[in-house]
């Protein structure tokens, strides 16, 4: 099952390259390592069915340059299975491998390159364990550096090669294959934090195999933002979830703010009401709706937030109420942020909640509940004409009182502030409608 789906989804999306091109000279001209960024990114894995998507998992990938060499390493998540890592390093100058390693529950392999490739294969299912020895002077790169590398290359509308790739695999006949980059055109990507993104959509077939994929790298960046590969029938998807991006500038210190909401002795306390409306300016306006209960009290259960109003807090509600306007998905907190939000329960019918061991400072209180918005309203059932000696005097209207409830919801939020040590605040986290 694992070799099955790391068939599916590493070896079609990130090794399809290979056979041999020519001298270590060659390659050299093709790659600049100077557009390599090195950081951590994360990126979702979907199996793609009639264009719908299903999580199989997520790869984390570490990219480090340094000291003339490239180190690549994967964490492997999969639905139902174990992590596994895989570590990959190749000379910075020409992105020959130098070293490989995987292990996983299934097997452990080490592989050493350099004149000839040496190591071993564990297969952990039957306890096998092969030693492996074949000439590598030939020029590769391996097939854990191969999404990065095609980022490197001088891509441009109608640029093709032809790249060799390494990867060892016991039923192999031959681990050197070849691919082809076959086309590459311009096209565009959505993020949905950053917007639209101009970018290289590149074509690799693989030959021998009918093997394909398309992977979408930034212009400006070269990033690896998707890439979609086809094997076996299957297609699968794997997407940069943009975890390393955060737009928040201000500085989080998590200590201080811990401080701030278990650290002191003040005390916010309250009543969470719905304050229900006329519907005044709609249809109903017109027909002298009344409401039955004009206060709402959240039911008990309701949960109230305290966030604690610091210049982190107020730039990461800024910069997502921005986000929103844009058609784009919020900010994540950072962990140790959300750490330092406190949550309170609604505990009793009338809507009462209380916060303890607060610091002097800002806060802003959050709630949202549902409630029965209850109404009355007279309605026309008919006309009755009025006349005197036979002349006609004009109508009136024949009307009933009738009553009607309907469900609303109430979201509430209020900046609340304890100006010294051992205030008791008194707040009303009341929502009104206009």
């Amino acid at each position: 099952m694992l070799f099955h789906i790391r068939t599916a989804i590493l070896i079609s999306a990130a090794s399809l390259i290979l056979t041999a091109i020519g001298g270590e000279s060659q390659a050299q001209e093709k790659f600049d390592s100077k557009l390599l960024k090195n950081g951590k990114y994360t990126l979702a894995c979907y199996a793609v069915n009639n264009g719908s998507e299903a999580p199989i998992g997520t790869f984390t990938i570490g990219i480090n340059a340094a000291n003339d060499q490239l180190a690549l390493t994967t964490i492997t998540a999969l639905a139902g299975l174990e992590e596994w890592k895989d570590t990959s390093i190749s000379k910075l100058d020409n992105f020959k491998p130098v070293y490989r390693a995987s292990h996983s529950t299934l097997k452990d392999m080490v592989l050493h390159f350099g004149n000839n490739v040496t190591g071993y294969y564990v297969d952990k299912k039957t306890g096998k364990k092969t030693q492996i020895q074949e000439t590598g002077n030939q020029y590769f790169i391996d097939s854990y550096t191969y999404p990065f590398l095609l980022s490197l290359l001088p891509l441009t509308s109608g640029y093709s090669t032809e790249l060799p790739v390494y990867e060892y695999k016991p039923t192999n006949s031959d681990n050197l294959k070849k691919a082809v980059v076959e086309e590459v055109k311009n096209s565009t990507w959505i993020s949905k934090y950053t917007g639209k993104h101009d970018v290289w959509e590149v074509t690799v077939v693989e030959p021998s195999t009918d093997e394909k994929s398309i992977s979408y790298i930034d212009k400006k960046t070269r990033r690896l933002w998707q890439i979609d590969s086809w094997s076996n029938g299957q297609q699968i998807r794997m997407v940069d979830m943009e975890a390393d991006f955060n737009s928040i500038k201000s500085p989080f210190d998590k200590e201080a703010t811990m401080k701030m909401v278990k650290g002191g002795n003040a005390i916010i306390n309250g009543q969470v009401f719905a304050r229900d409306y006329n519907d005044n300016g709609t249809i109903w306006a017109k027909m002298q709706v009344m409401n039955i209960q004009a206060k709402q009290v959240a039911p008990r259960g309701t949960q109230v937030v305290l966030i604690p109003y610091n210049d982190y807090f107020k730039e990461w509600i800024k910069v997502n109420e921005s986000q929103r306007k844009k058609g784009r998905e919020g900010i994540a907190l950072l962990d140790e942020a959300a750490q330092c939000i406190k949550t309170a329960q609604v505990y009793d019918d009338e809507g009462h909640f209380e916060f303890v061991n607060l610091m002097p400072g800002e806060y802003l209180l959050y709630t949202e509940f549902g409630y029965d918005h209850s109404y009355s309203q007279d309605e026309v059932v008919g006309y009755t004409d009025h006349y005197i000696n036979g002349m006609f005097q004009g109508t009136s209207a024949n009307t009933v009182n009738r009553s009607y409830s309907t469900g609303a919801g109430a979201v509430v939020k209020k900046v609340v502030t304890v100006s010294k040590p051992g205030e008791k605040v008194e707040v009303k986290l009341k929502k009104t409608h206009a």
